[in-house]
Parts: structure tokens; C-alpha cells; sequence
């Protein structure tokens, strides 16, 4: 056979497209909680909420959607199932009363509390596979291309 003839493979765009590789790696390591999650009868939409209200005053529908990567209008219907299972509550801001504000409930307090060690554990569980260096290399620049892009999109 006349290897001359023979091209290489051509490398896909896909394989070293920066968006790709984010989501992918995402998908990847989410995959593995998610099943965690979907073992304890808790869907990922609900976790996010849930773990977006942990340390906070509160959230507004809007900002929560936006955190959890959710439309409004779907994460309004999630919050009212949320609100019906006792896991969270509405109330009104303290300042400005036209603003609605979640929070945990004593009861989402002690799910997301299990959930979060849960979490925490699956984390430093994926992080012990890679470098420390490189593991916070990488949360650094995660949370400067988020800052950076969320900037320009409200800017």
C-alpha cells in the first residue's frame, strides 16, 4: 500500500470547540450526581434550586431561573410544586413589596442539607482525580468566563 496516499484523519471542529468541551465535561461528571439524585426521587431542577437558596436572604423568581439555568415561566410552575411539597417558600421582599422572595423551609432545609453532602462528597470525589493546581485552575477560570459573559449579556 503507497502510504503517501493516505491522508490523515482530519481533526472534527467539535473535538476542540471551547462551548463543546464545557458542555460535555458538564454532562459527563453531572451524570454521575444526577443519578444520585434521581435515586433519592429528586429531579435536577429541583437540586438547583434548592442548592442556589443555601447561604442566601432569599432569591427572586427571576434571579432564581437565571441561576438554575431555567425560562421563568417554568421555574414559577417548579416553585409552586416546590412550595406544595413544603420544600420552599414565597414571601415578600421587605423593601420593595412588589418583589417576591424564595426561600428554604425548615423541611427544604433538611433535604438540601443531605443533598449538599451528597454534593460535596461527589465533588471532592471528582477533584481527587486531578491535580489540586488544576482542579482550582480550572473553578478560577469557570467563574471568570461566567462573570465576564454575564457582564456583556446585561451590559
Amino acid at each position: 500500500m503507497n502510504t503517501s496516499l493516505v491522508k490523515a484523519p482530519k481533526a472534527r471542529f467539535i473535538d476542540d470547540y471551547l462551548l463543546y468541551l464545557l458542555a460535555r465535561a458538564s454532562h459527563a461528571v453531572s451524570a454521575e450526581f444526577h443519578e444520585q439524585l434521581r435515586r433519592r426521587g429528586i429531579s435536577v431542577p429541583v437540586w438547583r434550586v434548592l442548592a442556589s437558596l443555601v447561604g442566601g436572604e432569599g432569591e427572586t423568581v427571576t434571579g432564581l431561573a437565571d441561576i438554575c439555568l431555567l425560562q421563568q415561566p417554568t421555574m414559577t410552575k417548579l416553585l409552586d410544586r416546590m412550595v406544595r411539597d413544603g420544600l420552599v417558600q414565597r414571601t415578600q421582599d421587605t423593601k420593595d413589596r412588589r418583589v417576591v422572595r424564595v426561600g428554604l423551609t425548615a423541611r427544604g432545609e433538611v433535604v438540601v442539607n443531605e443533598l449538599l453532602a451528597a454534593a460535596q462528597q461527589h465533588e471532592a470525589d471528582v477533584l481527587a482525580r486531578h491535580p489540586t493546581a488544576e482542579a482550582t485552575d480550572l473553578k478560577e477560570l469557570l467563574r471568570g468566563i461566567i462573570a465576564r459573559h454575564t457582564r456583556q449579556r446585561r451590559g
